[in-house]
């Protein structure tokens, strides 16, 4: 049925991507508006929560929209639905619609709003900005049938388990033998009740972030053939992904800022762009943030960058950062909307066909250019 999905499922699955614990402290991330426990058809992925996106969300019946930018970012006194936030709180309310936001932790998640961004650059061998913390790991173990190890394996190695470096599926098995005996009520997928059972059996070892163990759990389940599997989780001291603010990556070949802006302008999709430095000088290194970044130039400049691609940047900054030696692109806070198709795919893929996702084609840039 379709109407299986609860909307905690799905967030479920987000946070698998981008973790809650990710988010600044100051940030405000996760349930806006509504509720998690209601069944969901239909989830729309955006940047921002306006009115014109709520419009549009009613329209195409919208259970549950996902935002990058909080709807509630400062603490409201009171909802007066004669102002603009009032009425948006009261339409979502009045049709059902829930409202959960990932913010900064999507800013920081890996494949988050700035990988993407690097991506669309084409910049390669990335590394966080700023560091902010690393993830903690731990190890599964987890004892299968011979037959049954390699489609296990393959469950758990997609479900987030198994990655190591720019390896995936790592594993070790080591053979053995397993014992148990199905009591009353068991529906035993091997022996009889009340007999003891020996089977040739794999111990597979593997470790994988702390923040998947949601879902290599549901995947073990689902992919083991037992009533009850058996397994251990271990805490191991292995240092796990860094992960931080921002990201610095090169280009493929020394290209001139000129050629930088023109990339940008078209793999963002902006008809503008404010740039610092000569246009003919060549650059390979870029530090890449989305939003508001201006505050981190220095960062971007200790990390080696050539240029440094944020925006909200202001004037005496820009000055500073000219001064420096540091080159400046700045796209608009807006191009954080390149993240919404890429979190669409992934959600989509997660949750299966029983939920449909749609990117909002409601256009929520503020600025005009002329």
């Amino acid at each position: 049925m379709k109407n299986q999905i609860q909307a905690k499922d799905v967030v479920q699955q987000l946070e698998q991507i981008s973790p809650k614990h990710y988010a600044f402290d100051w940030d405000n991330v996760g349930l806006q508006v509504g509720s998690l426990h209601k069944p969901v058809s239909n989830v729309m992925v955006t940047l921002d929560v306006v009115e014109s996106v709520v419009d549009e969300a009613v329209e195409k019946n919208v259970d549950l929209i996902i935002a990058h930018h909080p709807l509630l970012f400062v603490s409201l006194k009171q909802i007066n639905t004669d102002t603009p936030k009032g009425r948006v709180i009261s339409k979502l309310i009045q049709h059902g619609i829930a409202v959960y936001a990932a913010h900064t932790n999507l800013d920081v998640a890996a494949g988050g709003v700035n990988d993407v961004m690097a991506d669309l650059l084409g910049l390669k061998n990335l590394v966080p900005m700023i560091e902010t913390g690393q993830d903690e790991l731990v190890k599964l173990a987890v004892f299968v049938p011979k037959d049954f190890a390699d489609p296990l394996r393959n469950a758990i190695s997609e479900a987030g388990a198994g990655h190591i470096g720019a390896y995936s599926h790592c594993t070790f098995q080591s053979a053995g033998q397993g014992t148990f005996m199905p009591l009353d009520g068991t529906d035993p997928f091997i022996g009889q009740r009340g007999e003891l059972e020996k089977v040739d059996e794999y111990r597979l070892e593997t470790i994988f972030p702390k923040s998947k163990l949601s879902s290599v759990l549901g995947a073990m389940n689902h992919a083991h053939p037992y009533e009850e599997a058996a397994y251990d989780l271990y805490p191991v001291l292995n240092v796990g992904e860094k992960r931080g603010v921002g990201r610095v990556g090169k280009l493929s070949n020394e290209i001139t800022l000129e050629d930088l802006c023109n990339r940008v302008k078209r793999q963002y999709d902006v008809p503008a762009l404010r740039y610092v430095g000569a246009p003919d000088r060549l650059v390979k290194t870029v530090a890449i943030l989305g939003g508001s970044g201006e505050k981190y130039i220095h960062d971007a400049k200790k990390a080696g960058a050539d240029v440094y691609i944020t925006g909200d940047l202001s004037f005496h900054l820009a000055q500073d950062a000219e001064q420096m030696g540091l080159a400046l692109i700045d796209p608009g806070h807006h191009v954080e909307k390149v993240v919404a198709p890429r979190l669409q795919q992934l959600l989509q893929e997660q949750c299966g066909s029983q939920v449909t996702f749609v990117v909002s084609r409601s256009l929520t840039e503020p600025f005009r250019f002329m």
